[in-house]
């Protein structure tokens, strides 16, 4: 009879935890293995046997963040809200999370993405946060389109103009937070994109 393969001992919430802070705080291409070793408390054989390479935890640990922090974005998912509505919780609901000194500050989305040339996990990387901004941005546009439906907002407006004016502005805040812009100063900023909504109203 085969040996009965050893369970797991370590629990994935705290590991999925610390590598998504350290990910968060650092970024994807300058948080080596070493480091996730030491924060996760897993052996490399744990590891590997657990996510398969430093990519498949990186992917995890953005899926966690996804179900966790960056949940903030869901808001512009449903129509239990008016567009204008769900657009001013994404705005608001994003610097209230991003300035949060409880985490590293900023966007795990926005900035753990590498800029260099990729190799093969940089490449995975990219694409594990590309396709979470892509859905922010599709979402977005919805709310824009319904916008529009509903009357908030000019039959004539430029969708895809709108929406990256609002995707570019979520984005941005982690670069001007890092920076040390205050919460107060990008709340009112966020104003002043919604002021933009509310002058394209019929």
């Amino acid at each position: 009879m085969p040996p009965v393969g050893r369970p797991r001992v370590f629990d994935m919430e705290a590991v999925l935890e610390a590598a998504m802070l350290l990910f968060w705080e650092q970024g994807y291409e300058a948080t080596s293995l070493a480091q996730l070793r030491e924060t996760t408390g897993l052996s490399s054989a744990s590891l590997y046997g657990a996510f398969g390479s430093k990519e498949g935890l990186f992917e995890k640990a953005v899926e966690h963040y996804i179900g966790g922090p960056g949940s903030v974005t869901d808001v512009v998912a449903g129509e239990a809200e008016s567009p204008r509505e769900a657009v001013a919780r994404l705005l608001h609901g994003s610097i209230d999370m991003q300035t949060d000194t409880s985490h590293p500050r900023g966007c795990l989305i926005a900035l753990s993405g590498t800029v260099r040339a990729p190799g093969a996990g940089e490449a995975g990387a990219r694409k594990v946060v590309s396709a979470r901004r892509a859905a922010d941005r599709a979402r977005i546009r919805e709310c824009v389109v319904r916008g529009i439906a509903s009357g908030e907002l000019a039959e004539g407006t430029d969708v895809d103009g709108f929406t990256s004016m609002i995707h570019g502005f979520l984005l941005g805040v982690s670069t001007q937070v890092c920076d040390g812009a205050s919460a107060r100063h990008l709340h009112a900023a966020a104003d002043a994109v919604l002021a933009n909504w509310d002058a394209r109203g019929r």
